[in-house]
C-alpha cells in the first residue's frame, strides 16, 4: 500500500469508525477512567505500552480484542478472553478452517469462535473496524509502519517492541497480560510453559548429547538457519537439545530473526547432529532434495530430519505459547526420537 492509498483508505476507516461508534453507543460505554484493579485481582488501567511503531493507550480492560501475526490469539484464549477477530492462517488450518488448537480451545469452553480476516501485506481494516475492538494486539507480527497507524487510528494497538517477527515467547505472553490487564496470569502462564518443557525433556536426557540446527529455504540455492531465540528454535531447545554452535556466529538478516547464508554455505552445518525444516509443499520438498549441495550436509544425508508434512504441526511446533506446547510436545517426541535413531546407524 502506498502513501497517498493509505492516507485515502484512513480517511474512509475514520468515517467507518465513527459510525461504528454511534452504532454500539445505544449499547452503552464503559468508563474510560478505571484506576484501581478489579475485583478479580486484575491490574489497574489505563495502560501505556511502547511499541518499535508507536504508543498503544488503554484506557480500560479490553472485552473486544482482535489479534494479528502470530500467538497472540492463543494467550489471550489462555487469559480466558477469546478474541472477536483474528487473522486467517490458511496454510496451517484444519478442515474447520481454524488452527485446531484455537478450535479445540474455543469449543471445549462453550465459546464463540473469532471471526478470521486478511492479514499480512493486505489487511483487511474494513473487516477490522466491523468487530469494533477495544485492543488490537500484534506483538509478534509483521505490520508495517504505515499498517500500524491505521490500525491504531481503529483501537489501540500493540505492536512489537524491537524488530518484525522477533518477539520472544515470554515477552509476548508479558505483552499481551499488561494489555489485558493480567500480569500475573500471564506470569503463571509462562511458568506453567517452562515446567512442560521441562517434565517432556526429563523423559529424553539423551537429547543434551545431540546438537541441531533448524533450517528453510526460499526455493533452489537457498538455505537459512533460524537463529537461537526464535520461537521454532527455542521450542526444540526447551526440549533439551541443543543449538549447533555454529548458529551463534552467523549474522542476522534483517527482520527474519534468521541468517540467510545461501545454499553455497551449506558446509557449516557440518556437525549438526539433527536438522529441523519444513517445506511449503511435496513439489517444493522434492525440488529442494534434489540439490546437491543440500543433500551434502550430514543430517541431510543420513536422514537425521525432522520435516513433518503437516502444516498444522509445522505452525504450532514454530509458536511458544500456552495452546500449541501441550499440543505440539507429545507430536513432536516421537519424531524427533526417530531422527536420532538414524545417529547410531
Amino acid at each position: 500500500m502506498n502513501a497517498t492509498l493509505g492516507r485515502r483508505r484512513l480517511r474512509a476507516l475514520g468515517a467507518a469508525i465513527a459510525a461504528t461508534a454511534i452504532g454500539l453507543s445505544g449499547c452503552g460505554t464503559a468508563s474510560t477512567t478505571e484506576t484501581a484493579p478489579d475485583s478479580q485481582g486484575g491490574d489497574a488501567f489505563p495502560v501505556t505500552i511502547e511499541s518499535a511503531l508507536g504508543t498503544a493507550e488503554i484506557p480500560q480492560r479490553p472485552e473486544r480484542i482482535v489479534t494479528l501475526g502470530q500467538g497472540s490469539a492463543e494467550t489471550a484464549i489462555a487469559l480466558g478472553q477469546a478474541p472477536v477477530g483474528i487473522e486467517s492462517y490458511e496454510w496451517g488450518s484444519d478442515d474447520t478452517g481454524y488452527l485446531p488448537w484455537i478450535h479445540e480451545a474455543v469449543t471445549a469452553e462453550g465459546g464463540q469462535l473469532p471471526t478470521q480476516f486478511t492479514g499480512g501485506e493486505d489487511i483487511d481494516f474494513e473487516a477490522i473496524v466491523e468487530l469494533a475492538p477495544d485492543v488490537i494486539l500484534a506483538p509478534w507480527s509483521g505490520i508495517t509502519q504505515e499498517q500500524f497507524d491505521i490500525l491504531n487510528d481503529i483501537a489501540p494497538t500493540v505492536a512489537y517492541p524491537g524488530k518484525a517477527w522477533s518477539t520472544d515467547w515470554d515477552e509476548q505472553i508479558k505483552i499481551i497480560g499488561k494489555a489485558l490487564g493480567r500480569t500475573a496470569d500471564a506470569d503463571e502462564l509462562i511458568t506453567g510453559i517452562e515446567q512442560r518443557f521441562a517434565e517432556a525433556a526429563a523423559t529424553r536426557p539423551r537429547y543434551a548429547d545431540v546438537t541441531f540446527s533448524y533450517i528453510y529455504t526460499n526455493g533452489p540455492g537457498t538455505l537459512g538457519v533460524f537463529l537461537p531465540d526464535e520461537q521454532r528454535v527455542a521450542m526444540v531447545s526447551k526440549l533439551g537439545l541443543t543449538v549447533d554452535p555454529v548458529v551463534q556466529t552467523l549474522p542476522e538478516t534483517e527482520g527474519t530473526d534468521s541468517a540467510l547464508i545461501g545454499l553455497e554455505q551449506a558446509d557449516k552445518l557440518r556437525d549438526s547432529d539433527l536438522v529441523f525444516t519444513f517445506y511449503a509443499n511435496p513439489e517444493t520438498k522434492k525440488e529442494i532434495e534434489a540439490q546437491p549441495l543440500y543433500k551434502s550436509i550430514p543430517a541431510v544425508e543420513r536422514g537425521s530430519v525432522v520435516a513433518s508434512a503437516d502444516n498444522s504441526f509445522v505452525t504450532a511446533s514454530s509458536i511458544i505459547n500456552p495452546l500449541t506446547v501441550p499440543w505440539v510436545i507429545d507430536r513432536y517426541l516421537p519424531e524427533i526420537d526417530a531422527a536420532i535413531a538414524k545417529l547410531d546407524r
